[in-house]
């Protein structure tokens, strides 16, 4: 029986998470998080066989918490969930210790199938992104520009795209104004962009924002 721990900020789609996941003999829901601290705190205090993770959490990113739930507990696995398409995310998951990832779109039974694939220890993507990988590798891989980004860097590109200011950026980051301003340069240069104008276009045109 696989004991799992789902985090997600919306009570609705923890629900029906919950509904889906009891209704298997092999899992049962033992927790639920709403937001990415209450997250790492459960992973940590309590024994869990796997956490299903939503990406867009209100106080943390969900790469961060993924960081420091595998830093805290290395042999629990993570199953990220998002409403952002796997090519905008799962690679980036998959590097920062996630074993699976999966759209939240995705039908009931591909659920389970990826949470079974993962309980036995062993990584999930969908067929869809394996093979979008494989061409990309068959006729030699080139990174996109927001591919190249830091897990900061490319957060504080989805934040400036949803309009944020530096301020309210910081807050959401946890980090000093100055410590943004300094990523949002970075990101312009490694991206080969002019301006916040220029990146914002960038960010919406190839939908990393949701």
């Amino acid at each position: 029986m696989l004991k799992i721990l789902i985090a997600d900020d919306h009570a609705l789609i923890r629900k029906g998470l919950k509904q889906i996941l009891d209704d298997s003999p092999d899992m049962r829901v033992t927790g639920e998080a709403e937001t990415g601290m209450q997250a790492i705190q459960m992973a940590q205090e309590n024994e869990y066989d796997m956490v299903l993770l939503d990406i867009s959490l209100p106080d943390k990113n969900g790469i961060d918490v993924l960081k420091q739930i595998k830093a805290n507990c290395p042999n629990t696995p993570v199953l990220m969930l998002s409403m952002h398409a796997e090519d905008q995310y799962a690679v980036r998951s998959m590097k920062a210790g996630a074993s699976g990832y999966l759209n939240k779109q995705s039908a009931p039974a591909q659920l389970l199938t990826a949470i079974r694939k993962v309980g036995d220890g062993k990584k999930y993507i969908s067929s869809e992104m394996a093979e979008q990988l494989a061409e990309g590798l068959s006729q030699g891989y080139h990174e996109l520009a927001h591919q190249t980004l830091s897990n900061r860097e490319y957060q504080t590109l989805c934040l400036m795209a949803q309009g944020k200011k530096l301020s309210e950026m910081a807050e959401i980051m946890s980090l000093s104004p100055k410590t943004i301003s300094v990523y949002r340069l970075r990101l312009l240069e490694k991206m080969k962009l002019k301006t916040n104008a220029e990146a914002i276009h960038y960010a919406i045109s190839n939908h990393l924002i949701e």
